[in-house]
């Protein structure tokens, strides 16, 4: 089991690089944290502690509709312009998503819904810790008094369909705040 150390001083084979990465070591190890700080510039500096942050959660749209059909086809839309979003299928789901999805940070529902109504939803969400939600409304059929009492709950908007797809991206990428 005795093995013979070979001497690196006395040129033995085999023995180079052992002696080579001995001095590289102990020349690290002798470094002073000044001679470290010569290593990057200031621009570096800030590069590196840019590109190393931890990176933010991107956030989600959340897209509330009992018709499957409207849902998807706005999530489809919104996924083609690089906007993540999830869909639920009425208001006790939104609710779920919304307690369990911290990165939802918008919401666009449709107001016509069974059970549970659009209106219902945004009023349960003022009440609840999701109360500073962004909220944009989406329906094909309200009037003047509903619309009224959605703007007075603290929505973003309220759009009637057909929806104008270029008006509603703009105030979702003003909400998320993306350029």
């Amino acid at each position: 089991m005795g093995r013979t150390v070979k001497d690196p001083t006395k040129g033995e084979p085999g023995c180079a690089g052992f002696a080579v990465l001995t001095v590289e070591r102990d020349f690290f190890d002798e470094m002073t944290m000044a001679e470290h700080d010569e290593i990057l510039s200031d621009a570096e500096r800030e590069a590196l502690a840019v590109v190393s942050a931890p990176v933010a959660p991107s956030p989600v749209v959340l897209v509330v509709d009992d018709n499957p059909v409207n849902s998807e086809a706005l999530k489809l839309y919104l996924k083609s312009r690089g906007i993540e979003s999830m869909t639920a299928d009425g208001a006790q789901e939104a609710m779920l998503k919304l307690h369990y999805e911290p990165r939802i940070a918008l919401m666009i529902t449709d107001l016509r819904m069974q059970p549970n109504d659009g209106l219902e939803l945004i009023r349960r969400i003022r009440e609840s810790e999701r109360a500073a939600l962004s909220i944009i409304v989406v329906s094909g059929d309200t009037d003047v008094k509903e619309a009224v009492d959605v703007m007075h709950l603290g929505v973003v908007d309220f759009l009637l369909k057909p929806v104008d797809l270029g008006k509603l991206l703009a105030l979702v990428k003003k909400e998320l705040k993306i350029e």
